[in-house]
């Protein structure tokens, strides 16, 4: 879940654990199933490294790279030591984010910080009767919670891996819910049970998959991370979305397949501004578009943005994040280097 601390070794890494302070929620379906362990580091502000853990029955263990060789260890409810069965529960309970899965020293999936969840959930302003896709199904805690306040029929949660799925279906069936629970590829969305008046995801993504906007209702809100932010779009039509970042900083791993994030060269740069949150989320944002002194200029200039400052419009095949305004002098395509609009001009 953590990643690199930027100027460390000249990189800042847009993956890592979603690692926000606030308000404790517990005792969900799913949340009980992974537990706190062994601790790891990470020098970021606001990142917290992700602890071991495994699903009921399941030992699954590892460890995870992160700028060096972090350890985990393994836990679960069905450990016949007591002292581990102590770790666990208390781990469970925790406010802290939890690797859930690993394999061949990567993590898969996790379980996010729950007063994390439960910001993003509020962000996420469901009504009554709104269907749900949410992308990435973890342990199923979240689906939990969108089940109990919507009802089982309106939420849909997805995975790529058919265990992670089958181990969230078995956790939701014995909290007694019983949402679907979709094996598939995350960026493609869920067309059958489309059309959606919200859609939440719990990985990052580089660029909005299109999908996702031709399967919501005109009107519905996608909630997902990006870069190191939330990004919460209105979507106009299927083929239009704008909106901005909320205030708060966010760590989560990349959509699977989607590649790793953009790595971005803090080379050259002096080393105060690299301890300054709203600066490394500007350096992430605009990845591969706009070198890193263009971005420190450009940030002093502006007065230092925080994240609220900037937003994300989708028109067509075109997308881009914005400063201020979308039609402004600030604007850099999401994904891959190319694309409109151009990068500004150097100060």
């Amino acid at each position: 879940m953590a990643a690199g601390a930027p100027g460390a070794t000249g990189v800042v890494d847009a993956a890592g654990a979603a690692g926000v302070a606030g308000a404790d929620v517990a005792g969900a379906p799913g949340r009980e199933t992974a537990d706190a362990a062994g601790a790891g580091t990470a020098s970021v502000p606001g990142r917290e490294t992700a602890r071991a853990a495994s699903a009921p029955g399941r030992e699954t263990a590892g460890a995870v790279a992160v700028h060096g060789t972090v350890g985990y260890t393994r836990l679960w409810r069905d450990d016949p030591h007591p002292l581990r069965r102590a770790r666990w529960l208390a781990g469970a309970y925790a406010d802290a984010p939890l690797a859930t899965r690993v394999r061949d020293g990567e993590l898969i999936t996790s379980s996010s910080q729950p007063s994390l969840m439960a910001r993003m959930l509020q962000a996420l302003q469901v009504r009554d009767g709104d269907r749900v896709l949410e992308i990435g199904a973890g342990t199923g805690y979240n689906a939990a919670l969108l089940a109990h306040r919507l009802g089982d029929t309106h939420v849909t949660t997805l995975d790529l891996d058919p265990e992670i799925t089958e181990a969230a279906r078995n956790h939701l069936a014995a909290a007694g819910f019983r949402p679907a629970v979709v094996t598939g590829d995350g960026a493609r969305g869920c067309p059958l049970h489309a059309p959606y008046d919200r859609i939440i995801a719990t990985c990052a993504v580089a660029s909005i998959p299109p999908a996702w906007l031709g399967q919501c209702r005109p009107g519905a809100l996608i909630l997902t991370p990006l870069a190191t932010g939330l990004i919460a779009l209105t979507v106009a039509d299927a083929r239009h979305a704008e909106g901005h970042f909320l205030a708060m900083p966010v760590y989560f791993v990349p959509l699977r397949g989607s590649g790793p994030p953009p790595q971005v060269s803090t080379h050259g740069l002096p080393s105060r501004p690299l301890l300054d949150d709203s600066f490394r989320f500007l350096l992430n944002v605009a990845a591969g578009h706009m070198e890193p002194v263009e971005a420190l200029a450009l940030w002093e200039h502006e007065g230092r943005p925080g994240r609220e400052r900037y937003g994300v419009t989708v028109r067509g095949e075109r997308q881009w994040a914005w400063l201020d305004d979308p039609e402004g002098a600030y604007a850099w395509p999401l994904g891959p280097p190319g694309g409109l609009p151009p990068r500004p001009e150097p100060f």
